[in-house]
């Protein structure tokens, strides 16, 4: 991606500061009345801290710093070292909020996705928050599965390796049995022989970001 701008600016919310980095695709200021999707990364937790630099080590962020060229606005804000992004719900949809009054973003086109402890957030935040997004993409995360009914008709595709130690597949398995007992038809990928790290793989992939961009929010 071709950053016209990356942010590092703290927004205070809930007494509290976030740091973040903001990608703009290119093409963002050449038409003022365009509006364009958002996709907002959660990292895991070996990111935490006040250096956004280390956003850049995974994900859809590597990939932009890298050079790939996104079509939607990115955002990755950063959790601070002393807390996970479940204890920090509210935070998220603060950023979202200031980002979406900042910048030309399609309210119809926010997605949310993240890894480890991101895909932890994604799911919790989303179960929080269902009427923001328009589909969900969680990696190797997991979380409270009586409470997925929350989003019975999300877009949801999750993704996790066979043999990841750290957090073990179960957790996702559950989350996509009790969706798709609740009639969700969630996709769900399983890479047979990563460990921890198959998000690697996930996130330089073409159509996982086609599938993000092909849903459209109608509660919005």
């Amino acid at each position: 991606m071709k950053t016209i701008e990356i942010n590092e600016r703290k927004v205070i919310s809930q007494e509290r500061e976030v740091h973040y980095r903001i990608y703009l695709p290119d093409g963002y200021e050449d038409d003022a009345d365009q509006s364009w999707p958002l996709v907002v990364f959660l990292h895991g937790a070996g990111q935490r801290g006040a250096d956004s630099a280390v956003l850049e080590l995974h994900g859809p962020p590597k990939e932009a710093a890298a050079g790939r060229s996104f079509p939607f606005i990115l955002l990755a804000p950063q959790c601070s070292e002393d807390t996970v992004w479940i204890m920090q719900k509210e935070l998220v949809m603060s950023l979202i909020g200031d980002i979406r009054q900042q910048y030309s973003v399609d309210a119809q086109r926010i997605y949310l996705t993240g890894l480890s402890m991101g895909g932890f957030g994604t799911w919790e935040i989303a179960m929080e928050h269902p009427d923001v997004f328009a589909a969900i993409m969680p990696v190797c995360g997991g979380g409270m599965s009586w409470r997925l009914n929350n989003l019975l008709d999300k877009p949801i595709w999750t993704f996790h390796g066979a043999k990841d130690t750290v957090v073990p597949i179960l957790y996702t398995d559950e989350m996509v049995r009790a969706l798709k007992a609740l009639g969700n038809p969630a996709k769900y990928t399983v890479y047979p022989d990563a460990e921890h790290d198959c998000w690697t793989e996930v996130y330089r992939r073409e159509d996982v970001y086609a599938w993000l961009l092909s849903h459209v929010n109608p509660n919005k």
